[in-house]
């Protein structure tokens, strides 16, 4: 088991005995979590939201030095957090570990510690509250764009703080370009605030210098900006909402093969995840509520319904739905969007439902690249995989292969999966060309 302390406080408390030092002390030299410091300067959580953040940025960074290819099997780790807290009789422990577990795939163990200083005070300026109506995530990609602007549309009084994480990169870049382009059609009715946070690189002032690799799935990654939406959400007040615009299909994520059974398809917007979080939010006396008003449409439903869908479609071919938008830099492509992965995929699907899908928008062209079908190619997984996973005779039990649904909800979890798989397949029946529509014509 690999053990992780979160100390927010230079002279706390003495080193633990063991176990790797996470220093979330902004500005402080060779802190082994890098993050911006003006950012903690907007806004004063309650005590209770800010504990929540410290566990999840924990959490975060244990999960971003901890790589799985050195388990037994490749995947699953153990994993102890330590994190201070003001009450830590009353913490859900039980309940965040089960979190934790579902959403990574991993075993945690909590460690909550008490601490009467409250986190990261120091590095707010005293005013201590955001003024707006909403916080709405922010990633830069397509489903958060879509939400922003039906939210500012639905309101037209409405002011909302837009959140993003960052580390650098295109989905950095993709997320100041829409904002600055949002600000300019609503003006002050938009609020920008970007989280920067990373594991800190190894330096001769730290004294247990974190692991030198980085895993790359961060499943812990939505934990981490949920938790830092519902603290600034909480430094408003406690009706202040928090959203999550993210499509039901992808949300379910029903794994498209028997290989991605389990955390092997993500759940960072799963419905029993967020159930646990809700739960633990709740007991720790975190009442901000939690709204994603699409998790019952489709990613292409999501566009078909826009209040604004001119501005939608001007600004969406700027917007990065990619999990690696990087790569193409290696091939010496334009970088972006890539176009092979699930993500990419489930995006041109959506575009074509309201006519705005472009190849020349993706660095590789899935319905006719013939690389991406090739099987010793490692960017023909995620097209084959979809092949295989939407298919129209699939089982309605395989919906549950990625975790448990509410009771009241099952029914509608069902129907916009498989409204999700035929949305996806109807576009690559349109399109498929050579290979790729033989190779349908072999997965009825």
């Amino acid at each position: 088991m690999t053990q992780f302390t979160v100390r927010t406080e230079q002279f706390e408390q003495p080193d633990p005995p063991s176990g790797l030092l996470l220093d979330l002390m902004p500005g402080l030299p060779g802190a082994t979590v890098q993050t911006g410091r003006g950012f903690f300067r907007s806004f004063m959580p309650t005590r209770q939201a800010a504990d929540l953040m410290v566990m999840a940025f924990g959490a975060y960074v244990a999960d971003r030095v901890s790589e799985r290819s050195r388990t037994d099997d490749a995947w699953t780790r153990d994993l102890a957090l330590g994190f201070p807290v003001r009450n830590a009789a009353d913490w859900p422990t039980e309940t965040g570990q089960d979190m934790l577990r579902f959403l990574t795939g991993d075993r945690w163990t909590l460690h909550p510690r008490p601490q009467h200083a409250p986190p990261l005070a120091r590095d707010s300026d005293g005013q201590g509250q955001i003024a707006a109506d909403g916080v709405c995530l922010f990633s830069g990609g397509l489903d958060s764009l879509c939400g922003v602007i039906d939210l500012l549309e639905e309101a037209p009084e409405q002011r909302l703080c837009l959140l993003s994480h960052y580390e650098g990169g295109q989905t950095s870049a993709a997320q100041t370009r829409l904002f600055r382009q949002l600000q300019a059609h609503y003006g002050q009715r938009v609020i920008s605030l970007r989280l920067f946070l990373r594991p800190g690189p190894s330096q001769p002032t730290q004294a247990r210098p974190l692991p030198p690799g980085r895993e790359t799935t961060t499943r812990s990654r939505s934990l981490m900006f949920l938790c830092t939406a519902l603290a600034v959400a909480s430094s408003t007040g406690p009706h202040i909402p928090v959203y999550l615009p993210e499509n039901g299909y992808i949300g379910v994520n029903v794994p498209l093969t028997r290989a991605r059974s389990g955390s092997f398809s993500t759940r960072t917007t799963h419905p029993h995840y967020l159930t646990l979080l809700e739960q633990a939010k709740q007991a720790i006396g975190v009442p901000n509520p939690l709204v994603n008003p699409y998790r019952l449409r489709t990613k292409g439903e999501m566009l078909t319904g826009n209040r604004n869908r001119a501005l939608l479609r001007e600004l969406a071919p700027k917007s990065i739905s990619c999990s690696h938008p990087e790569v193409a830099r290696y091939a010496k492509r334009a970088q972006g969007n890539c176009g092979y992965c699930f993500p990419c995929l489930i995006r041109r699907a959506s575009m074509a439902r309201v006519g705005w899908d472009r190849a020349e928008h993706y660095a590789w062209d899935a319905l006719t690249d013939p690389e991406l079908l090739e099987p010793d190619s490692g960017r023909s997984a995620d097209l084959r995989a979809v092949l295989a996973g939407t298919r129209p005779t699939r089982s309605t039990t395989d919906i549950l292969r990625n975790g448990p649904l509410p009771r009241t909800e099952r029914r509608a979890y069902i129907d916009v999966w498989r409204r999700g798989s035929a949305e996806v397949r109807t576009w690559i029946t349109a399109g498929a060309q050579g290979q790729l529509a033989r190779l349908l014509e072999q997965t009825p």
